[in-house]
């Protein structure tokens, strides 16, 4: 350090004037050679990511903070997301950023403090499909209860294959096994994962599917935890069985899947039901459909006896007799009724035609009264209703009378 002060000062003791540039740039060379790569821990804020995919955010503690970068290069190799609050532990190496005069670190590696980094990566992933529907039960597709054919998805070297290929045959040996060979843990396995999926669903006419590996740590069996993965069992059509590592193993996949099974051995188990079991139903079938239709043979025959035994059957012409007796009775009844209600009915005509009779008008003009009115038809009931010089008709019981009015006169009533 004691040559690095001597720079700053010419050997005559005279002051040397720097420009910002040139003052920037001794202290970034100062700070880069003295400090060399280090871990750092800190909580995180102001999380930034540019258009280009770098991470720009401040590490702090209670009285400083600092400005850290990741460029793309090695964000794209993060499993998880750098988010505000996050306590992380980082390696990296501090530099000096002359537009701006201030230092940072250049972060080449992150994890989060506590909890490893393939762990946190899973609870968000987790966190931002549930929010997007993946895991919802209305989603999810019924298994087939009898396929014929069956698609698997995993590796062709590995257990898991050889497990449920000798399950599948044992349990029901009419089954079709289809497998798509593919890459089960490292980068890119989970694209291949995906792809085999569609693929699956392209070539049609399979009416299961089986995706799954045998266990593994966390790290080899992270294809099953990416997003590509699991957009992919979402949108298949054919129902998928997840069957990913150990009982205890819990992946994304399993979470999309329309079944999760425990094991690729219990995958194949439940795929299919057990022949043994199907033929021993199918035998106890026959047997029930072999009494019932022994039952009803004999409950035919009773009925056929009890028919057989009948009078109608034994005296047929009787029995038509008595129908014939009956209704000779009900059409004899009928007719009395029938000339009851006639009798009835035209004595009631005689009676209102008689109360008709007397309410007529005609039968009071038989008594000599007539009946006024005018030419229009209209009655006159007083003097007021006609004038001296109209004609008008007067209606006996027998005839009308046509007039003239001469005069008229009131009578007084008292």
């Amino acid at each position: 350090m004691q040559s690095d002060r001597r720079s700053f000062v010419r050997k005559n003791e005279e002051t040397r004037v720097f420009t910002v540039s040139e003052i920037t740039h001794e202290v970034k060379t100062a700070i880069e050679r003295a400090i060399p790569q280090i871990w750092l821990k800190g909580e995180v804020s102001n999380v930034k990511t540019s258009q280009a995919g770098h991470i720009y955010f401040i590490l702090k503690d209670r009285y400083s903070q600092l400005n850290a970068v990741i460029w793309k290069s090695t964000a794209s190799r993060l499993r998880f997301q750098i988010e505000n609050g996050q306590e992380l532990l980082v390696n990296g190496r501090i530099e000096v950023y002359p537009p701006q005069g201030g230092y940072q670190i250049i972060v080449d590696q992150a994890q989060p403090r506590g909890v490893g980094d393939l762990q946190v990566a899973f609870e968000q992933m987790k966190e931002k499909l549930a929010k997007a529907g993946l895991f919802d039960e209305f989603h999810k597709q019924n298994l087939p209860p009898l396929p014929m054919r069956i698609g698997v998805v995993t590796s062709p070297t590995g257990a898991a294959f050889r497990d449920i290929l000798t399950v599948l045959k044992r349990r029901f040996p009419a089954v079709e096994v289809l497998l798509n060979p593919v890459q089960v843990q490292g980068q890119g396995a989970a694209h291949q994962i995906a792809n085999a999926i569609r693929q699956m669903n392209v070539i049609g006419g399979i009416d299961l599917l089986i995706v799954g590996r045998g266990g593994g740590s966390m790290e080899d069996l992270w294809a099953f935890n990416e997003e590509v993965l699991a957009w992919a069992i979402y949108e298949s059509d054919i129902p998928i069985i997840s069957a990913v590592g150990h009982e205890t193993d819990f992946t994304i996949a399993d979470l999309v899947a329309d079944y999760r099974a425990p094991t690729p051995t219990a995958a194949a188990e439940i795929a299919v039901p057990d022949g043994a079991e199907l033929l021993q139903r199918l035998e106890d079938f026959q047997g029930v459909f072999r009494r019932s239709l022994q039952n009803g043979l004999n409950e035919a025959r009773l009925r056929l006896k009890a028919c057989s035994e009948s009078y109608a059957l034994r005296q047929p012409v009787e029995l038509v007799r008595q129908k014939q007796q009956r209704l000779d009775e009900l059409v004899d009844r009928l007719s009395l009724r029938m000339r009851e209600r006639v009798t009835h009915a035209r004595d009631e005509m005689h009676r209102l035609a008689g109360m008709l009779e007397t309410l007529s008008p005609l039968k009071v003009m038989q008594r000599g009264y007539s009946v006024a009115r005018k030419q229009d038809g209209v009655v006159i009931n007083k003097v007021d209703d006609i004038a001296p010089g109209e004609l008008m008709e007067t209606v006996l019981s027998r005839g009308r009378i046509q007039s003239r009015v001469e005069s008229l006169e009131k009578l007084d009533h008292a």
